[in-house]
Parts: C-alpha cells; sequence; structure tokens
C-alpha cells in the first residue's frame, strides 16, 4: 500500500517559524512531524509515500532525499502553485492501482491502520475517513453519522448546534476509484468530493480514540509538543 501525504501548505499562522522551513517540517520530540507520520505507516507495513510539495519544496528533498535513511521509500510530486487536496491525489492517479492511504502532512495520530483498513473492505467504501471525537468541533467542521456512514459534514458548527462531536481527522483510505470523482479543475477534498460520496452512501468513518494534534498553530503545535506521547 502507498501513502501520500499533502506537504504543500505555506503554514502562515506559524509564521516566522515556517518561513525557512516547511510546515510537516517543523521539530517536534528530537524529530520532524513528518517522521513521525513515517513511524506510523512504518509500523504497519507501508513503505512507499508519495510527497505532495509546494511551498519551499526544496527542503523535503534535501532532508530526506530518497527515504532510505528514514526507512521509507519517497516518491516527490512537485507542484509550482498550490492546488486543492483532490488535485494532489490526481496527480499521482498513475502511481494508484489499488488500495492507498492520504494524510495531511502536518498532524500527529495514533491509529489502528490495520483495523481501518478492515472496516473500509467490508463497508465497501470508496473513501473511509479516521474520525475522532472532540469537546468542541466549533474549530474544525463535525460529521453527521449513521452508524458508521458518513451522511453530510457540518462546518464549524455552533457547539450548541453540533452533532455528535466527530471530526475529520485528515487521515484517509481510498480506492483509486476515487479518482473518477476529482475534476480538473481546482478542487478541496473537504468540499468537492466527500459531500459527493456521502450522498452516494460510499463514503465511512472510523472511529478511534488514540492520540491526534493538529499543529497548524502555535497554540495546538505547543499542546503537541508537551503531550504527544509517540506511537505505543
Amino acid at each position: 500500500m502507498k501513502a501520500i501525504l499533502f506537504c504543500g501548505g505555506e503554514g502562515t499562522r506559524l509564521s516566522p517559524l515556517t518561513s525557512q522551513i516547511p510546515k510537516p517540517m517543523i521539530p517536534l520530540q528530537g524529530k520532524t512531524v513528518i517522521e513521525h507520520l513515517f513511524d506510523l505507516f512504518k509500523k504497519y507495513g507501508i513503505k512507499d509515500i508519495i510527497l505532495t510539495t509546494c511551498y519551499l519544496k526544496e527542503k523535503f528533498k534535501e532532508y530526506f532525499g530518497n527515504g532510505k535513511k528514514f526507512g521509507v521509500n519517497i516518491l516527490y510530486i512537485e507542484e509550482e502553485t498550490l492546488l486543492g487536496t483532490a488535485n494532489h491525489i490526481a496527480l499521482a492517479k498513475q502511481h494508484l492501482n489499488e488500495t492507498f492511504l492520504v494524510s495531511n502532512g502536518d498532524e500527529l495520530k495514533e491509529i489502528d491502520l490495520e483495523d481501518m483498513i478492515r472496516q473500509h473492505k467490508e463497508t465497501k467504501a470508496i473513501a473511509t475517513l479516521a474520525i475522532r471525537e472532540v469537546l468542541d468541533p466549533s474549530k474544525y467542521g463535525a460529521v453527521r453519522l449513521r452508524g458508521n456512514q458518513i451522511l453530510e459534514f457540518v462546518e464549524k458548527p455552533q457547539l450548541e448546534e453540533a452533532p455528535p462531536h466527530f471530526i475529520n481527522a485528515g487521515l484517509y483510505i481510498m480506492e483509486p476509484e476515487i479518482l473518477k470523482h476529482i475534476p480538473e479543475n481546482y478542487t478541496m477534498l473537504e468540499t468537492g468530493v466527500f459531500p459527493k460520496l456521502a450522498k452516494e452512501g460510499r463514503l465511512y468513518g472510523y472511529k478511534f480514540k488514540g492520540q491526534w494534534f493538529d499543529t497548524g498553530t502555535f497554540e495546538r503545535y505547543e499542546e503537541a509538543k508537551q503531550k504527544w506521547k509517540g506511537l505505543k
């Protein structure tokens, strides 16, 4: 199985830290954030990694090279201007001929990928999203569920109006069939692809209780640095 990591964003909310360092390469407990994701993937035998890069893209090649020093095999897909998250996947289509994994490159996650893949196969989903319960989904956006099937998304709801507090945790298991649902123009998975799959009944959520940290703001980054316990 291959994994795609989205690594192209500028990380403006972490400026000036990200003026010289891409967001997925910010340091956290002795290694870059993205290396923690490598550790998760390797734990489940996933070593073929595709990095989609744009901002400071040369930094990734300089640091990671072909990935061998880190126990993975890295393929780079470089964008001149940052595209939508769905377009990142479309650019990698020639490498996606079987079930694959996708993740944001700036988050820390502790997920049982073996169990997530099992559920994905059983439901015959086109895409399965890792979802996690949080106290306040208003900072993110919640998913409305029937069992494990995702019915719709509620973007940054008021706390009192939110459905059960499960949010999209930025890691997905997908089938190559999803490429048929990605148009050529700028498209985000979250707004242009997932809602359509939900209407078709082909989108599911995998509930997990492991650690999850978003490092996109200084407040969340500091929390991750203090609370991340590594993988078990």
